[in-house]
């Protein structure tokens, strides 16, 4: 009986794929961009209300990242101070938390929530956190495929103009699927740093109350960047394919 509602479930799965339009796949992406625009809108509300809102023990965003590194043992990897807005991320490559200037110099409820999430990486990267390690694997193989995907499905649609033959395009579409791939496997990257980070604010007393809540909320918000990145991918994914099926219906 499983193996039945199974198969009929990937049947109808397959059906609805093949039947997927463009319009409809085009409309899913507009939908996906326009959550977009509101999740960014609303994290730098959040992050810039945040920003008001001094922290009691008065350390910057560079200091409680020292401060969480070394009381998780992790005593390789350096705080750095790096340019930019909300450009704060950990290199694996050097073992560098690489924190904005508001954010190194900061004393604010999202310069500690900022500072140790990107902590969180660094912690996951030492303790071998699996997700993390798959999403660094991929890093190349993303790089490559984002920049040729797309050409090749161009490619491939020209070829099957002329052709008739479509494994070019599926093949681009292969190679849209790793990064939606690096996407997906992103976010429990994403959200476990966060919680890490929640975690200790709340273990050490640098946050409570009030001011945790508060951070855990710039932390949802922008971990939700990531959900609605994957969510895109997946858009784009679905848009090709509706476009090659329509080729092949034509």
């Amino acid at each position: 009986m499983f193996l039945n509602i199974l198969q009929s479930s990937t049947y109808n799965s397959g059906a609805w794929l093949a039947n997927l339009t463009t319009s409809q796949a085009f409309v899913m992406i507009l939908i996906v961009a326009v959550v977009g625009m509101v999740v960014q809108w609303r994290l730098r509300s959040v992050m810039a209300k945040n920003s008001q809102v001094p922290l009691p023990n008065g350390l910057t965003g560079a200091e409680i990242a020292e401060q969480m590194l070394r009381e998780h043992n992790v005593r390789d990897v350096r705080i750095v101070h790096t340019g930019g807005y909300l450009t704060d991320h950990f290199d694996p490559r050097n073992k560098t938390v690489n924190l904005s200037e508001e954010v190194y110099y900061g004393r604010s409820i999202t310069a500690a929530a900022v500072a140790c999430h990107e902590c969180g990486h660094a912690i996951q990267h030492a303790y071998g956190y699996a997700p993390l390690q798959m999403r660094t694997a991929l890093v190349p193989v993303v790089m490559f495929s984002s920049r040729i995907a797309t050409w090749v499905i161009i490619a491939g649609l020209i070829m099957t103009a002329s052709a008739g033959s479509q494994t070019l395009c599926w093949i681009g579409v292969a190679l849209m699927c790793v990064s939606a791939l690096f996407s997906i496997i992103t976010l429990p990257v994403e959200y476990n740093a966060s919680d890490r980070a929640l975690e200790w604010l709340q273990s050490s007393r640098v946050l409570v109350g009030d001011d945790l809540d508060k951070a855990q909320l710039s932390l949802r918000w922008a971990a939700r960047t990531y959900l609605v990145a994957a969510l895109s991918a997946i858009a784009s994914i679905l848009y090709y394919v509706a476009l090659i099926n329509g080729r092949n219906r034509d």
